[in-house]
């Protein structure tokens, strides 16, 4: 059975699924892990699961030990891991590509709605509680119909 450290909080749901086939030791604190603990923790890990915060560098690699196989990010980038130094060791190194595709494209829609419809303009105004009148024109913003939008790169 493969000893595998996750090194912050991930779905329970991928939790339980990996604690149905390895021996796993899983920081499920809010806060992230500080690197004297993941230090201690990373010793005799086949694999590693990370989060972004957490740096995966020779010194944690060496603290694993020689056995370690394979580092897998939780996240959409990987440069809080030193993949040369990984690869020098023979440890593979994954990443999630592509899990905040649709996020990102939902956010974008809200901020170009936010902006033109002036929506935070508008709740700044009604929790300041200043007193305020209507008039014709006031938050008016303006609606996205008959706009045309370019979309450079389309989430990727």
């Amino acid at each position: 059975m493969a000893r595998v450290v996750v090194t912050g909080k991930i779905p329970q749901v991928a939790l339980e699924s990996l604690r149905q086939a390895h021996d796993v030791l899983a920081w499920e604190e809010s806060n992230p892990i500080s690197r004297a603990e993941l230090l201690t923790r990373v010793k005799g890990a086949d694999a590693l699961v990370t989060l972004l915060t957490e740096k995966v560098d020779g010194e944690l690699l060496d603290a694993a030990g020689p056995q370690l196989k394979s580092v897998s990010n939780v996240a959409v980038g990987y440069n809080n891991i030193d993949v040369p130094a990984c690869t020098q060791r023979n440890v593979i190194v994954t990443n999630t590509p592509g899990v905040l595709t649709d996020a990102t494209a939902d956010i974008a829609m809200a901020l170009i709605l936010m902006v033109t419809r002036r929506l935070a303009e508008g709740e700044r105004v009604i929790r300041s509680q200043t007193p305020w009148q209507w008039g014709m024109f006031y938050m008016l913003g303006s609606g996205i119909q008959g706009r045309q939008l370019g979309i450079v790169g389309m989430g990727q």
